[in-house]
């Protein structure tokens, strides 16, 4: 399939984590809906550069840039690549996270709590500051939007297998409230989506790879969801269906 015309181009969408799970769906998500996506990724460039070929064969544009987002200077690279091969910056999908393992607070490791909090907090706040920079009209932007990714975790407080991975998704959270308050008026959307028990490789990386299938029962509609689901309320944040949605924090669990 060729690429869009320009004029058909929704814009350049940066999303962190873009290798695998939600980032994953989202950026081929994005791509078939008219996005050129700059994939942020860690460590898996062969899973990176599957997720950009299903971009272009969609139809946009894909660029891919390593780093760690709990460096500030990655992020800026990530950033910089986005822009100097895409085009301006119109959107961001913050889903690049860790959780840290399995482990109750009496036990967890120092390195382990600071680990989940440069990423998940840190990493959120820098790639935000880095859209905000290009998208603000404040800055000379013509705006955009943001979609921060949470967890359910935040709101059930992951007791008895990850309360440090639930509280730096709390922080995610009300750092969504408040950026959204803070560039309202400067043309920037910020949001955030709330996933429940989705089947993705982060439970396989927490320790528990069956987790997904144990905890059905719990979920009032009987399954877990798919990074696809999830991919599908990004979208409709990041579109103009949801020019009058900000601050908002979109629940998808299945009940949970």
């Amino acid at each position: 399939m060729t690429a869009r015309a320009p004029s058909e181009r929704r814009g350049t969408l940066v999303v962190s984590g873009g290798s695998r799970g939600i980032g994953a769906a989202t950026a081929r998500l994005a791509g078939a809906r008219g996005f050129d996506v700059a994939i942020g990724y860690l460590e898996r460039h062969d899973a990176a550069a599957a997720v950009a070929a299903d971009v272009v064969r969609a139809g946009g544009r894909a660029v891919l840039a390593r780093g760690d987002i709990a460096q500030e200077a990655d992020v800026e690279r990530l950033f910089e690549e986005a822009t100097r091969s895409l085009g301006p910056v119109t959107g961001l999908v913050t889903s690049a996270g860790a959780t840290g393992g399995f482990s109750r607070v009496e036990n967890v490791t120092v390195e382990t709590v600071a680990r989940v909090l440069a990423v998940n907090v840190t990493g959120t706040i820098l790639c935000a500051r880095e859209a905000v920079r290009r998208m603000s009209t404040r800055h000379g932007g013509r705006g955009g939007a943001i979609v921060t990714v949470s967890s359910i975790a935040a709101q059930l407080g992951g007791a008895g297998e990850w309360v440090h991975y639930a509280a730096s998704k709390g922080a995610v959270e009300t750092f969504t409230l408040g950026l959204a308050r803070e560039v309202a008026g400067e043309g920037i959307r910020v949001n955030g989506v709330s996933p429940g028990l989705i089947e993705t490789e982060l439970h396989a990386a927490a320790g528990e790879p069956e987790r997904p299938r144990r905890l059905a029962a719990t979920i009032p509609m009987g399954r877990p969801g798919t990074a696809e689901e999830v991919a599908e309320g990004i979208l409709w944040l990041l579109s103009p269906a949801a020019s009058y949605a900000t601050g908002t924090i979109l629940r998808i669990g299945g009940g949970r």
